[in-house]
């Protein structure tokens, strides 16, 4: 029985850990520049540029149809998609409540449109697409820049650069068809290998841990449990549910301390995948409990950051 048990178990450690990462294709920031599909939002006082996606799409059909064509090549090679015009609408349907900050929910401290639709789409890569025609007589060509990014850190993770073969009347997703299949299995291969370390090494991401000064319970990072100070004992916690207890500490003090390159796992003990946010929920319900009995928020500031609040809700 025992045996039968472990071997059912590892087919499915084996199978969760071939399965391939879900993307996203977003028209590039320097596509929706140089295209005029930017807006200016406001981030706590601080006025910000973005990329319009849904202004894009309403407009460009060629954008929509290059969009359709990296899916479907990507979708024919077995990787799970979002799809960027889907997630915007559901993201519209909530958008008064994503915008709010309310102080039980803990929700989302100026969270950028690109956060948002992440966090909405639970995509494992994030792929930005770039594209230029050239025109040489009546012949044009298609260069395509395709860069793919870890949607909790914003770091490049893999890149395809192609350009078509002159042609006198293909269309733009015919051409970027053409350049992207030349490239696009090395491309794949990069995603894949990049989604494995993530299965084995964790997730990385950042978590600031904050105390209320002048807080009703009078508790700061250096208070006493045992023989223990309450950083100590986060950290310990750290320690204890990171991957392989990987992280990096810095700027510790008696109201805050920071926790970087922090390894997360992708999956809990279920099986449900894990973001920063439930993470981090995970502290706050540990520090809930006795003997500390200490109430926190936890506030996301994009997808890979979180803040825990320690002392009032």
């Amino acid at each position: 029985m025992t045996t039968a048990l472990c071997l059912l178990l590892a087919a499915g450690a084996f199978a969760q850990h071939a399965t391939k990462p879900t993307i996203m294709v977003f028209p590039s920031e320097t596509w929706c520049a140089k295209r005029g599909y930017m807006q200016t939002y406001d981030n706590q006082g601080t006025a910000v540029k973005q990329p319009d996606y849904q202004r894009a799409l309403q407009e460009d059909m060629d954008l929509k149809l290059a969009i359709a064509k990296i899916n479907n090549l990507m979708t024919d090679r077995g990787f799970p998609l979002q799809v960027l015009e889907e997630v915007l609408r559901n993201l519209q349907r909530e958008e008064a409540q994503m915008n709010m900050v309310t102080s039980k929910s803990g929700s989302s401290m100026g969270m950028s449109m690109m956060d948002r639709l992440n966090a909405q789409a639970k995509s494992d890569i994030q792929l930005d697409l770039t594209w230029d025609l050239t025109e040489q007589g009546p012949k044009r060509t298609l260069t395509y820049i395709l860069e793919a990014r870890d949607p909790y850190t914003q770091k490049s993770i893999a890149s395809a650069v192609g350009t078509s073969q002159p042609s006198f009347s293909a269309s733009v997703p015919v051409l970027l068809e053409e350049a992207v299949v030349a490239n696009i299995d090395n491309f794949n291969a990069q995603l894949q290998a990049y989604f494995d370390d993530l299965f084995q090494n964790g997730r990385e991401v950042s978590i600031d841990i904050r105390v209320f000064e002048d807080n009703a319970l009078g508790v700061d990072l250096e208070t006493e449990y045992g023989d223990y100070e309450l950083r100590e004992i986060i950290t310990k916690w750290m320690r204890k549910n990171t991957v392989e207890g990987r992280f990096s500490k810095s700027g510790s003090s008696e109201y805050n301390v920071k926790f970087t390159q922090v390894r997360i796992p992708l999956f809990d003990s279920e099986g449900d995948p894990v973001d920063t946010e439930a993470f981090v929920g995970k502290l706050r319900r540990f520090l809930k409990k006795e003997p500390y009995n200490l109430p926190s928020k936890v506030m996301t500031e994009g997808l890979g950051k979180v803040i825990l609040v320690i002392g009032d809700k």
